[in-house]
């Protein structure tokens, strides 16, 4: 996973553009040029819990809401074992980094190339986002090698109590 002072430095920066710039500014991943991302890419839906999707100005991301409420980036660093929270949703195994709740990291478990989502829990619901985004992209896209032995089936959800 990307440390944390990166990943609050990729918000900003998505943030602050979000408001004033029809393309999200995005750092590609290390392996965003894997054959595998761009199967991922072209199957990225048209709107995630009702958030349309934005242009992106890196390999194998995308955006969605104004502000942004969710960034994916495809090729990050694939997570090893862990005994963080893991859940299954969309048919994906995902682990959960809760550490700047309502927001959350989210990154592919055992799944090649691994792919990461932010999400912004006040602004949407992650175990929509989540569902959404393993049936249409991240299933049909990348290859399965591992599975998590323990997993939750949700997260806790802003959205539903209305914030």
């Amino acid at each position: 996973m990307l440390p944390l002072l990166l990943v609050a430095g990729l918000v900003s920066v998505a943030a602050g553009l979000s408001g004033c710039a029809t393309t999200v500014d995005l750092d590609a991943a290390p392996d965003a040029n894997d054959p595998a991302c761009a199967e991922v890419s072209v199957r990225l839906p048209g709107t995630v819990d009702g958030q349309p999707r934005r242009w992106t100005d890196a390999q194998a991301t995308g955006a969605w809401g104004d502000p942004s409420a969710v960034l994916l980036r495809c090729g990050v660093a694939a997570p090893g074992p862990t005994e963080a929270k893991c859940i299954t949703l969309g048919g994906v195994d995902w682990i959960v980094d809760e550490s700047r709740a309502p927001r959350y990291l989210v990154t592919t478990y055992g799944r090649t190339p691994a792919v990461e989502v932010f999400i912004d829990n006040e602004t949407v619901s992650p175990n929509e986002v989540l569902s959404q985004l393993g049936q249409t992209a991240v299933q049909n896209g990348t290859t399965v090698e591992r599975t998590c032995t323990l997993t939750e089936e949700l997260l806790p959800d802003a959205t539903a109590s209305g914030g």
